[in-house]
């Protein structure tokens, strides 16, 4: 497993992603900023966030 860079991310603004990204209104390149950051595929079945 690599070595991954620590990063610091604004809560208001991760949060903004994933909503827009749920909603599929999130810009390419931070969709793949996201998916990256969050380790997650590129098209999640389930929401991101929980209960909501």
């Amino acid at each position: 497993m690599g070595r991954r860079a620590l990063s610091w991310v604004n809560t208001p603004v991760l949060l903004q992603a994933i909503e827009r990204y749920e909603q599929g209104r999130l810009p390419r390149s931070m969709q793949l900023w996201l998916q990256t950051l969050l380790e997650i595929e590129e098209s999640a079945p389930t929401p991101l966030r929980p209960g909501c």
